[in-house]
């Protein structure tokens, strides 16, 4: 209702479980999939993967639990942002929107913790796919000097707009950068290359 009626988004479906989301999302290809965590059967940190492998959609986490255990799988699995359902309704517009157009979204509470699990080395490390690969913290092909500024911002949790200031480059040209680091990285998300890129600074 909220996403509908103060967003104005159009909602293609609604699943009760995890692997209901995976197939609906191979059907519809939505821009934004909002998954939860605790579901009968496939729980959303294994939909989140499934659908950030086979690249069907964005996935905003959006949950009542703010678990660090949640919060890091559902990171490691793709996910491009994390929301708690206290979220206020037009925070929750302008998160989708965000993730929508290719940022990453998360919840300050979470936003705080995550780097506190940096700062003491107990965070998510490096990046997984969905199958439990570690991401490799170095690419296989050298990233250039312009993705390795990208990169940098993308560990600081910057969006695009942000990206495209402190760079003084286009934001389209940004899109197109960022790209090709996920890519590099061999990563689906925005968060993911920032767990990346935390994991090569603290290598």
């Amino acid at each position: 209702m909220i996403l509908e009626t103060v967003g104005g988004f159009q909602v293609a479906g609604e699943a009760a479980d995890g692997a209901t989301a995976v197939t609906m999302a191979r059907a519809l290809r939505p821009d934004v999939t909002l998954m939860d965590i605790r579901m009968p059967g496939t729980d959303g940190i294994a939909a989140t993967a499934a659908i950030a492998d086979e690249q069907l959609s964005s996935v905003l986490v959006l949950t009542t639990f703010d678990i660090d255990e949640y919060v890091f799988g559902a990171l490691r699995a793709g996910a491009a942002g994390f929301l708690l359902k206290s979220v206020e309704p037009g925070e929750l517009v302008r998160a989708v929107k965000s993730v929508a157009d290719g940022d990453s979204v998360l919840s300050p509470e979470v936003t705080g913790r995550l780097i506190a699990a940096f700062v003491s080395g107990a965070g998510p490390g490096r990046a997984r796919t969905g199958a439990g690969r570690e991401t490799p913290a170095i690419p296989a092909e050298p990233l250039t000097s312009r993705e390795e500024a990208v990169l940098a911002c993308l560990g600081e949790g910057l969006s695009n707009h942000q990206i495209s200031r402190r760079l003084g480059i286009a934001e389209t040209t940004v899109k197109t950068h960022v790209s090709r680091v996920l890519a590099k990285l061999g990563v689906q998300s925005r968060v993911q290359a920032a767990i990346a890129f935390h994991g090569r600074a603290g290598n």
